[in-house]
């Protein structure tokens, strides 16, 4: 069981600075070469940012938004801001000006933290709607020079602002600030991703963050050699929670790599004991050796094929109940098929793999545990702070999501709704107290799932509000029908329609990648997405997919008709989040006419 200082997030870093000074803290990859940052360097920066924010005019207890990609400035503008004792609010990197504008504005932030002058111009284009904004930081200088001389004078660079912080010579200032802070202040504000409405603002208090961090220490057996690769949004608790709430305090590594689209070479060189996938990229990576497969030869493709039928037993027996013949036959197949593979993932140092976030097909973590990635599936929300429930390494039953991990209360009150109780619930949503009061009552969160005890572990359902009943009565759970078809290397997204109608019916999104190799190597020529939809061939693909699908659901729950879409959902058009969630509503009133076709 882990004991915590009774310290904050901020007050742990000068902690760890002091006990581990020369230790690596942090990596950062810029031009193909690997920059460590020690513990103490970390302390340093974050000191000298939070001292420069101060000097640019940064209120007491003011609020400091961070626009960008993961890297080492994200994290300094984040423990620099709680070191000053202001709260740090991040914004997807991916939102268009709108969104950005609407969070920046309603989050009161002062002081804006951008990478670089896209996003700036998002800022920008805003302006006139943002009162409270002082100052613009900026990370990369290129294109500055282009702005009008008015807003150049709102414009700092991160590099000035360090060097104006370390001048300054105000090391009182934090220490002061520290010596005030307590758990109960707020750290962070983290926006939900608005699926049914616009972005709330949860606040994080300190002692949310050091309650929620034993039990993921627990659960996923980190320690102080556990490394990380953050590449997921800052801005999402999931990637908080492995960037910096554990390892502050624990002392562990975490890599930076030059981009979310060098991901995959990034993995393959840092080769991490631990790595956190939303269902989304593990669903991209099932793909990717799908394509892999499809391309090499026939013999590789059988060895694969075997390899995977004689370990397909194994996928969810803990490794030490193994026999020795079961032992030989994994040891067999990893040597002939899954090292390579794990090696072309960059898994194969792997401790821990999990997913959260959103529902995942179990047939994809079933496909990685018989690869020998040891995935497991976790559970939490942004108003718990983080992970609450996770599979045991030793005790995992694909389809649930574990058990409640250290310091969590949990019960299931009606309708099946999962709720829970502990120092990680959070403070409340911003500027909204009536939201506050529906999400917790008698300091018990109201998580809105629905959720089922399975083979002695907990399944989530679906969310509460998005169950279904037919027009004959029949309670139907969209995200099981959904993550069965998309099981399916072909398909990416699958928009359930059951409400009120008589049967199920479904608008289906194709993986173009996975579907344009098929095509191709069945010599079928394509332009773009929608021809490529548009082809009797892969209708009868996706049609065979979703027959498959139907075998392994109820028959109440089988789709009997689908529409294809004959472009990608897109977040700029309200379609999916920020980070890629489905808005139901939305969907449905922009294919209205498609979805009453399926019926007619």
């Amino acid at each position: 069981m882990l004991n915590l200082p009774e310290l904050t997030l901020p007050q742990m870093l000068r902690e760890r600075a002091r006990t581990d000074a020369q230790r690596i803290a942090l990596r950062q990859k810029d031009f193909g070469i690997w920059k460590p940052f020690t513990w103490a360097q970390y302390y340093q920066r974050a000191c000298h940012v939070g001292l420069g924010l101060r000097a640019l005019g940064l209120s007491a207890g003011g609020h400091v938004g961070v626009i960008s990609e993961n890297r080492t400035e994200w994290v300094l503008a984040q423990m620099g801001a709680g070191l000053v004792g202001a709260v740090t609010v991040g914004v997807y990197p991916t939102s268009p000006s709108s969104e950005v504008a609407y969070v920046v504005g309603h989050a009161d932030i002062e002081v804006m933290v951008c990478e670089d002058q896209e996003q700036t111009d998002k800022l920008i284009e805003a302006l006139d709607q943002l009162p409270r904004l002082k100052r613009i930081i900026v990370m990369e200088t290129k294109g500055l020079r282009s702005f009008a001389p008015e807003v150049r004078d709102l414009i700092t660079t991160f590099d000035a602002l360090e060097k104006r912080g370390a001048a300054s010579g105000r090391q009182a200032l934090i220490d002061q600030a520290l010596a005030q802070q307590t758990l109960d202040d707020i750290g962070l504000m983290i926006y939900t991703s608005g699926s049914t409405g616009k972005p709330k603002g949860a606040m994080v208090s300190w002692r949310n963050i050091r309650g929620v961090v034993p039990g993921i220490v627990d659960r996923l057996e980190l320690s102080r050699s556990t490394t990380h690769l953050s590449y997921l949004p800052l801005c999402h608790v999931a990637e908080q929670m492995l960037t910096t709430f554990c390892p502050v305090y624990i002392g562990s590594q975490v890599n930076f790599g030059e981009s979310i689209r060098t991901v995959q070479e990034d993995l393959r060189e840092v080769a991490p004991t631990m790595f956190l996938g939303v269902p989304r990229i593990w669903e991209k990576m099932h793909a990717a050796i799908s394509i892999k497969l499809q391309e090499t030869g026939g013999l590789r493709r059988a060895l694969f094929a075997k390899a995977y039928a004689a370990c397909q037993p194994l996928a969810e027996k803990p490794r030490a109940a193994w026999s020795l013949g079961e032992r030989l036959r994994f040891a067999a197949s990893y040597w002939l098929v899954f090292r390579a593979l794990q090696n072309f993932l960059g898994l194969r140092d792997v401790h821990v793999a999990l997913t959260g976030a959103a529902p995942i097909p179990p047939d994809v973590v079933r496909f990685f545990r018989v690869l020998g990635v040891p995935l497991v599936e976790v559970y939490g929300l942004t108003e718990s702070s983080g992970m609450v429930t996770g599979h045991r390494l030793g005790d995992v039953s694909v389809g649930t999501v574990g058990v409640p991990t250290q310091g969590v209360e949990w019960r299931i009150g009606e309708a099946g709704e999962f709720q829970i109780k502990g120092d990680m619930v959070f403070a409340g949503y911003y500027k909204n107290p009536e939201a506050t009061a529906q999400s917790i009552q008698d300091g018990w969160l109201h998580t809105g799932d629905v959720v089922r005890e399975e083979r002695g572990q907990l399944k989530i359902v679906d969310r509460l509000k998005d169950i279904m009943i037919t027009a004959g009565g029949k309670n139907l759970t969209p995200s099981e029908i959904e993550n069965t078809m998309k099981g399916s290397p072909y398909i990416k997204e699958c928009v359930i329609v059951a409400e009120g109608r008589k049967f199920v019916g479904a608008l289906v999104m194709i993986d173009f990648e996975t579907v344009g190799k098929w095509a191709e190597a069945q010599r079928l020529p394509f332009t773009h997405f929608r021809s490529l939809v548009e082809m009797p061939q892969v209708r009868a693909l996706i049609d065979d997919a979703i027959r498959t699908g139907n075998e392994r659901l109820a028959q109440v729950s089988q789709i009997r008709r689908f529409h294809l879409l004959t472009k990608e959902l897109d977040h700029d058009d309200g379609e999916v989040t920020a980070t890629m969630k489905v808005r139901r509503s939305s969907i449905y009133k922009t294919y209205a006419e498609e979805i009453e076709a399926l019926y007619r």
